[in-house]
């Protein structure tokens, strides 16, 4: 039986998420005996649109029988119509497109999308605020890049989630560490922030969360005791990050891009047609129940 080639499009290697779904891409190909190369965007939607199409026109035989992509701006639409009217397959991971239904309606490939809730993350986030911060109070809120679909999902679930004697001021990240650390930086230089009395700070993923802890670890004095919540405690560094109390809380995150693989498998493998859209949940780390003692650790 023909080996199965995959492509898989990952937005960068910069964090521990992405790192975790190279993992699973890498373990999950190997288990079951298909290839897969990996590539990375770097978080420019330009670049990963070029290197996509790049690989979709070229010589018959050099083609991927499939891609994975996890977007970094858009959906990519279009690479996805040149995908399949190459025969190649098509999947999206971690973010919700609109045309899968038209390309499976005209489609002889498989084509789905396995993403997380990430409206569930902002909810899951509302609600570890909540639980550390029962008086309320003012948290720096760590987003990820304008315009990504996690990041822009997130923000809107935590807004309508947290409680309303919770206020949030924005900051914007890339989901890196530096950019968690430039973020908070740059805040620090505003004039405001030397009167502004923070109490939590909340970023979209474990990484910026780190960066935003060293930046106001620099400064010392009142910012010595905060607490930090991130997301993405997916593989054991990030959750040794809470056992061991550098983070107070995150989110673990399913990986979808070896889920994604596994789909692909059966269906070119066992005939098995993959569903066009399958959600994920993500899970508070610890559960939120635990967090309510934490409080007055939180607070001394």
């Amino acid at each position: 039986m023909k080996k199965l080639k995959l492509l898989v499009s990952l937005v960068n290697s910069e964090n521990d998420y992405q790192r975790e779904q190279a993992r699973s891409v890498t373990e999950m190909a190997e288990r079951l005996g298909a290839e897969a190369k990996i590539i990375y965007a770097d978080g420019d939607a330009i670049n990963q649109s070029q290197h996509l199409l790049d690989a979709i026109q070229s010589a018959p035989e050099a083609r991927p029988d499939a891609i994975i992509c996890h977007p970094v701006g858009t959906g990519l639409s279009q690479v996805a119509r040149a995908a399949v009217s190459n025969g190649i397959g098509w999947a999206v991971v971690n973010r919700e497109v609109d045309y899968l239904s038209e390309l499976r309606a005209n489609g002889k490939v498989p084509i789905f999308c396995v993403t997380v809730d990430q409206e569930e993350v902002g909810r899951i986030q509302a609600r570890q605020i909540a639980a550390l911060l029962p008086q309320g109070g003012l948290v720096l809120y760590i987003q990820g890049p304008s315009g990504a679909f996690s990041a822009e999902q997130r923000t809107i679930a935590v807004e309508r989630a947290k409680p309303t004697n919770v206020q949030l001021r924005m900051l914007r990240g890339r989901f890196t560490e530096v950019s968690g650390y430039h973020a908070v930086k740059s805040w620090l230089r505003l004039s405001t922030s030397r009167q502004t009395q923070v109490h939590l700070v909340c970023s979209q993923n474990d990484n910026m969360a780190l960066g935003a802890k060293k930046a106001l670890a620099e400064e010392g004095g009142r910012w010595a005791d905060l607490a930090f919540i991130g997301c993405d405690a997916s593989g054991t560094a990030g959750q040794d990050r809470v056992k061991r109390g550098i983070l107070t809380a995150s989110i673990s995150l399913p990986t979808t891009a070896g889920l994604a693989v596994e789909t692909f498998v059966r269906a070119y493998q066992g005939g098995t047609p993959p569903q066009e859209l399958t959600v994920l949940k993500p899970v508070s780390f610890p559960p939120e129940t635990q967090l309510l003692a934490l409080v007055p650790a939180a607070k001394a």
